[in-house]
């Protein structure tokens, strides 16, 4: 006798189409999940760097970094003293352990505002050390003192679609994170400021390599022209 075909049914094939549905919306939903968390952290670390500034000001009448006086603060360690002009001064991305940009992170840790060590590896400052605070995606986080076109105008562009003129970006302080995916970049700027990467008081501008003074004069970018797996340094002003 001839033996039958073995085969699946239409509710076996049914059955499993639906799994593998399940599965893969479960995956989507993880990969949305992990996203979002880390355009959370991106906020955090742009919220809490005011939150550092102004309690070391309420407990020290002083601003981090710039402090004359912080070994005299009754700190565990002896820090590195700024110059008290009001001022921090040094490249938000500084490699040098000695610039107020840098001291900045000694004085809130060592305050008590900020978790790290408060004690560098090597001078000049590298990424690679612990001392240097990092992002969600490893990048380098940063503040300094504003200057007058931190970040620079851009013209007005005649589209589709058509795009204003858009001022520098200026403040007392910019604190910088470098290193984010554009996909992070566009969220976090919607979730912060006003959903567009080139106005505001949040901007991106292209990253380049991290220890030089790259952001300063770059034109911010426009979210049509941000590529989503492209790293790029966001900057806000406050």
């Amino acid at each position: 006798m001839p033996r039958k075909q073995a085969g699946f049914t239409l509710v076996e094939i049914a059955i499993v189409l639906v799994i593998i549905g399940l599965l893969l919306g479960g995956v989507l939903k993880g990969q949305e999940l992990i996203n979002s968390a880390k355009v959370k952290n991106f906020a955090t670390d742009f919220r809490n760097i005011p939150l550092f500034i102004y309690g070391y000001q309420d407990k020290f009448k002083a601003l981090p970094g710039d402090d004359v006086n912080a070994t005299g603060r009754g700190f565990a360690s002896t820090p590195g003293v700024g110059n008290g002009n009001g001022v921090i001064n040094g490249d938000w991305d500084s490699t040098s352990a000695a610039d107020e940009s840098v001291l900045f992170w000694q004085h809130v840790r060592l305050a008590g505002l900020a978790a790290g060590p408060t004690a560098w590896l090597a001078d000049p400052v590298v990424v690679g050390d612990p001392y240097v605070p990092k992002n969600a995606d490893g990048g380098r986080i940063g503040i300094e003192s504003g200057v007058s076109g931190f970040i620079g105008a851009q013209a007005a562009v005649a589209g589709p679609p058509a795009i204003a003129a858009t001022p520098a970006l200026t403040g007392s302080y910019v604190i910088c994170s470098d290193g984010v995916l554009g996909k992070f970049a566009i969220q976090l700027d919607t979730t912060m400021d006003d959903g567009n990467t080139a106005t505001g008081s949040m901007r991106t501008v292209n990253g380049t390599t991290s220890g030089t003074p790259h952001t300063r004069g770059q034109p911010a970018i426009q979210n049509t022209a941000i590529a989503a797996d492209q790293s790029y340094t966001v900057c806000m002003s406050m």
